[in-house]
């Protein structure tokens, strides 16, 4: 197939899930990926899943993509279980001006019918076994949230029945009536490239402010004892961790930037710290592993989609929560791609950064 209706380029969560919304609307789809399927950032993301958001385009995107997750096994083929576990995220605050933010976040998701609240530090501590309640005033509560203990086996699902051609886009050109992409040419170009996407654009006068971000997670050896079920994040420690069904327990802090051989102590230091002060049970854990991940990253944190173009479209720029907002995504950039415009491009499209209508995220990992 060299003149497909529409190429995609980029084989992960993103940009498997758009072709694959595009096939079930009986459109040709070809995707072009240069590594392998989940190579990128979809490769090392630790597959969490939740709705609490400061946006309410974070939400909307949120919302709808979790009733997609809590019937996954449904909807996609795989080869190995995809349960999606419920354990539930918490963010602590450990003063009254951090929980108020947090109030203030928990009122705009439950008007977009997320069903999240805000607990004291004597509920807190019943729904996560071992937290030190004397540190914090309270949190915020969604039972909703998770995560897949196999994301990867996600990516590949979407993926499933795909036509990947694992070949490098170096220019995307005018063709006839179509665009080109080296041996194929399509009616229509899907950009789903990480901040990759950036470069790609360029040439064709598409300005996308998206930079490239470093995140790094410790992650334990298999620890029989479950010692932590529900994420917890601590916003004013840049803290966030959670014990895996394999047993393992993963602990980032969340600040961790630049390389890793002069920054590790220091980010293993901040996790230490943490775990002392809320999480004692973890206090003790040995992380043996360090994996590097990237952000795409736009100047609000919210995702880039929708046109720049005759027939060229855009999905990049998650800044870290791409996974949890795929199935939704899918389907407005194929709604887009069959000139159906959804009112979120009128919230997320790039030219919100020309005209100043950025919507910064204030609920970040």
């Amino acid at each position: 197939m060299n003149h497909p209706d529409v190429a995609v380029v980029g084989a992960g969560v993103t940009g498997l899930a758009i072709a694959r919304e595009l096939r079930s609307r009986g459109l040709t789809v070809v995707v072009f990926e240069r590594a392998g399927i989940g190579a990128g950032a979809s490769g090392v993301q630790p597959g969490g899943v939740r709705q609490q958001w400061g946006t309410r385009v974070a939400c909307r995107l949120a919302r709808e993509s979790s009733a997609f997750w809590g019937e996954v096994e449904a909807r996609l083929e795989s080869r190995v279980p995809l349960s999606f576990g419920r354990c539930g995220y918490l963010f602590v605050a450990e003063s009254e001006a951090t929980l108020a933010q947090l109030a203030a976040n928990v009122a705009l998701q439950n008007e977009e019918g997320i069903d999240s609240r805000i607990v004291r530090s004597p509920e807190a501590g019943e729904l996560v076994v071992g937290l030190d309640t004397d540190a914090i005033v309270g949190g915020a509560w969604c039972a909703e949230d998770g995560y897949f203990d196999r994301p990867q086996a996600v990516v590949e699902a979407f993926g499933r029945d795909a036509d990947v051609r694992h070949a490098t886009v170096e220019t995307i050109e005018r063709d006839g009536s179509g665009w080109s992409l080296g041996p194929v040419t399509a009616d229509a170009v899907v950009v789903a490239a990480g901040f990759e996407s950036a470069a790609l654009l360029a040439p064709l006068g598409v300005e996308l402010p998206i930079f490239a971000e470093d995140r790094y997670l410790f992650f334990s050896e298999p620890i029989r004892e479950r010692l932590l079920e529900p994420l917890v994040v601590a916003p004013e420690r840049g803290f966030a961790a959670k014990q895996l069904a394999d047993g393992r327990v993963l602990a980032s802090d969340l600040a961790a930037r630049g390389d890793a051989e002069t920054g590790r102590a220091a980010w293993r230091a901040t996790v230490r710290s943490a775990s002392e002060a809320l999480l004692p049970r973890i206090a003790h854990v040995s992380y043996s592993l360090l994996v590097r991940g990237v952000y795409d990253v736009t100047p609000d944190h919210q995702p880039i989609l929708g046109p720049v173009g005759d027939g060229v479209f855009v999905a990049a720029g998650f800044s870290g929560h791409g996974f949890m907002i795929a199935p939704a995504v899918a389907r407005i950039v194929g709604d887009a791609v069959l000139d159906e415009r959804d009112p979120v491009l009128d919230v997320l499209g790039v030219e919100r950064f020309v005209t100043g209508r950025l919507v910064p995220e204030p609920q970040l990992v």
